[in-house]
């Protein structure tokens, strides 16, 4: 007997009856006669986008503030057009800037180490570089043939002979202080020796033994004065050369002075007005004639073989790298395409600021500032620069780079293991160039929260945001437009025209997409990517015009490549390896649905989902969550379908029940609470023991109150269960019960609609669980009378029956003695 309980149910005057949809309520399609062309080629193309004024705006925005910081994040969904979009406004802004100008590095010749960034105007720098290496080669030939010419040659033997001469006077002078000492100089293998003389010959050592006290006295204060007058003069000769080498430099500085000056004649007639280049060439000039012996050394060390070059090439050994310009952006004026736009595919560290190359030589990593690489910074300065922000956040260290660029205006080359102290060794430090640019980031909705809410410099140097909707509402001017995008797309991609039942089937699979009647998807490289494979079936059909069996053609084929896991699990259901019924009443089981992929395909399948119960505690076990196989969401479903039932029956006892869940033959992670509407179905059928109808399956999230909530995923859903109804035989008592509020989102399939058409095939719309347990059991869900009871032999009724049996067995269970128990007042 069911008793008095104080627990509200569903307020009789605000519940609905579950309704039997039309075909007309399961597909929304798009009329042709809407349109009043006969196909695209009749309308005017539109090139851009609809529905995306708001993301747009912000671009144009973006593209044309003058403002620093006001750099751009593109969020939307992927297929919305957002890298097209972001392409034409910023070409169209570009084309209305100047040319940037070039950028190259030059050596510093007095800091090597630092080499010097020079702003040039535009297409400057590809000449003053062949114009360097014009003037190394140039040298390479004319500086070893003035060393050669006999004008020098007379001028360096003069010289020679002048140091000569004053060597030989200076010793002569010597020899004739000693022949007056009676002393001579002698020169032999081991240096110069000194010796006395008598008669004019040498005195040998045995003579000089026998000579008297005061000869030999007399001799030896000669020598002595000799070696004095020797050692002065050996003194005087490294003075003598050292003069003699600054004569030889001064006639070097002199002769090569002329020739660098013919070489640079043309270089400082073309260049020299050139601001920053003044300096630097005066620099060039000077170190180029106090190093005319690195050319001397490269032409002596030239080998000439029978059929000598004309020109020597010496720009590109590293000993001249120090007077080349290494050009690190180079804009040609004449092109007239205005500020660069840079798109960077791969954004390391490396790719945005640039990098410092090195060679191996003789075992060592040498470097020298031509192996200087630009990157995309440099490319895009003085315009913009497109990147993919996932990419740039997975790339080590480019992120922390490109803030630190756009907070400096300026790009400085370093390497990641400069940036991390890894490493000591001296390097290069390229002075660095001034930034101008717009960085223009691309990524998803998520992407930009978490950057908003984690990284404190992304707002301030990201102000301006370009949010790309997924969707617009489907009106007949909207539906214009769309024909005028579909001319568009033809026109850009060389298609045929596109009929106008073609385009209403492309309208048609837009809303399905969008999955609501009442709007049109956004995300269209989809519908590009199918358009075009209609094109080609048109064609190879011998059409001129894309029509709606093409459109139709193209989706089926499409779909029948993914299909392969579709069609191998329905196989699987119409074998019976995976179990559903599609027909007769089981207590405590119920057919739920889902929605998986494959990775090309997404589609629906039945599930079974069972409950058990029995006398417990008043806990509701999730089986998927305690193996970790649910998501959080799925749990909370759970939960919600728990206090429902803690809430909804016999609140004044305590709820006395253990009760399972489990999605039979599921092997994978579950999430999403789409489910719990049939969860707590089939736990309503286990309470009461009224079996639920094989031959319904049911979709939608449940609430504390009872109410069926809206899912995603409905079309899907329903398609499957139509499928695996289909496989078994449809008896026209099969059907998918969906929540009321996800009636708009039907776009069902064409062999769907025409099954609820012919009632072989029933979708119901529901508000409550009262009414889906009322349609899956057949009995009357019941209701709360005056008296606070349900219907006697409601499904309700039952339910609270069994949860009040449990207590009181639970009480009986635990203290057999006690019989006080909440009695029925109307016993």
């Amino acid at each position: 007997m069911a008793r008095k309980s104080t627990s509200r149910g569903a307020d009789p005057a605000t519940a609905t009856s579950p309704q039997l949809l039309t075909a007309r309520d399961l597909h929304l399609g798009c009329d042709p006669a809407l349109f009043t062309f006969q196909d695209t080629s009749e309308i005017d193309p539109l090139p851009g986008l609809i529905g995306q004024d708001r993301a747009l705006d912000a671009i144009r925005l973006a593209a044309s503030i003058p403002h620093a910081d006001f750099n751009l994040f593109v969020l939307g969904p992927a297929g919305a057009g957002r890298h097209s979009a972001v392409q034409s406004l910023l070409e169209a802004e570009a084309a209305k800037r100047p040319v940037p100008c070039d950028w190259v590095y030059v050596n510093d010749f007095a800091n090597p180490d630092r080499p010097k960034a020079l702003s040039l105007p535009p297409g400057t720098a590809r000449p003053l570089q062949k114009a360097l290496e014009a003037l190394v080669d140039d040298l390479a030939t004319d500086i070893p043939a003035l060393f050669d010419s006999e004008q020098y040659q007379n001028r360096r033997s003069a010289l020679e002979q002048r140091l000569a001469s004053r060597k030989q006077e200076a010793f002569e002078k010597v020899v004739s202080k000693s022949h007056q000492r009676d002393v001579t100089i002698l020169r032999t293998p081991m240096g110069f020796a000194i010796a006395g003389l008598r008669n004019g010959e040498v005195i040998k050592q045995d003579d000089f033994a026998h000579l008297s006290e005061a000869d030999r006295k007399q001799i030896e204060t000669a020598v002595n004065q000799t070696e004095k007058d020797l050692a002065k003069y050996l003194k005087s000769v490294p003075r003598l050369e050292k003069e003699h080498r600054a004569a030889v430099a001064l006639l070097n500085a002199e002769m090569a002075e002329q020739t660098v000056d013919d070489a640079l004649a043309g270089v400082f007639q073309d260049f020299g007005a050139i601001g920053p280049l003044g300096p630097y060439l005066d620099a060039l000039r000077t170190d180029l004639i106090e190093n005319t012996e690195i050319f001397l050394r490269a032409g002596s060390g030239r080998q000439e073989g029978p059929f000598p070059a004309a020109r020597v090439r010496l720009h590109d050994d590293p000993a001249f790298h120090r007077y080349a310009a290494n050009v690190m952006v180079s804009n040609d004026p004449a092109a007239g395409a205005g500020a660069p736009i840079v798109t960077e595919p791969l954004p390391s560290l490396s790719n945005l600021i640039g990098k410092v190359d090195h060679i191996s030589t003789q075992g060592a990593l040498v470097t020298d500032f031509t192996l200087i690489r630009s990157g995309a910074l440099h490319r895009a300065n003085g315009g913009f620069l497109v990147l993919d922000a996932l990419r740039v956040l997975s790339e080590p260290m480019a992120w922390e780079a490109l803030k630190r660029s756009l907070e400096t205006r300026s790009i400085r080359i370093s390497s990641a293991a400069e940036m991390l102290s890894l490493i000591s060794t001296s390097s290069l430090e390229p002075e660095p160039i001034p930034l101008q640019v717009r960085v223009v980031l691309v990524g998803d909705a998520m992407l930009h929260l978490l950057l908003s809410l984690h990284d404190p410099d992304f707002s301030r140097l990201f102000k301006l945001a370009a949010d790309f909707s997924h969707d617009t509402p489907r009106t007949p001017e909207s539906a214009g437009l769309f024909a005028r995008m579909v001319a568009g797309a033809c026109q850009r991609d060389g298609l045929q025209p596109v009929s106008r039942d073609g385009v209403a089937a492309l309208i048609d699979l837009a809303s399905r997409a969008a999955e609501d009647q009442g709007r049109m998807t956004l995300r269209i490289s989809a519908l590009w990517d199918l358009l075009r494979e209609a094109d080609f079936i048109a064609r190879a059909g011998d059409k001129r015009v894309i029509d709606a069996s093409h459109i139709a053609s193209a989706r089926a084929a499409a779909e029948h490549r993914g299909d392969r896991v579709r069609e191998r699990l329905q196989e699987m259901i119409h074998e019976g390896t995976l179990m559903v019924s599609t027909a007769g009443g089981t207590v405590g089981q119920i057919n739920g649905l889902t929605v998986t992929g494959s990775g090309l395909l997404t589609f629906g399948l039945p599930v079974r989902i069972t409950a058990r119960v029995r006398m417990g505690t008043g806990k509701v076990i999730d089986i998927e969550r305690e193996v970790k196989l649910g998501g959080p969401i799925h749990s909370k479903g759970v939960l919600i379908l728990s206090s429902y039932l803690a809430t909804h029956y016999a609140s004044d006892v305590p709820l006395s029940l253990w009760a399972s869940l489990v999605f039979e033959q599921s092997y994978g992670g579950i999430e999403g609470d789409s489910a719990s509407a049939a969860e707590l179905c089939a736990l309503l059928s286990a309470l009461s023991g009224l079996p639920i109808s094989q031959s319904l399956a049911i979709t939608g999230s449940i609430n504390q109150m009872g109410e069926i909530q809206p899912i995603g995923g409905v079309n899907e859903k329903i398609e499957g269960f139509f499928d695996t109804c289909k496989a078994a035989g449809l008896t026209g008592q099969q059907g998918v019960l969906i929540p009321r509020r996800n009636v708009r989102n039907l776009m069902l399939r064409p062999d769907v609609v025409e099954a609820v058409a012919q009632r072989r095939f029933r979708i119901y719309a529901i508000s409550h669980v009262d009414e889906a347990m009322e349609l899956l059991t057949g009995i009357t869900a019941g209701r709360r009378s005056g008296n606070g009871m349900f219907e006697d032999g409601s499904v309700n009724a039952n339910v609270e029956l069994r949860l009040r049996d449990f207590a009181e067995a639970l009480r009986d269970f635990t203290n057999p003695q006690d019989t006080d128990f909440p009695a029925d007042p109307d016993e």
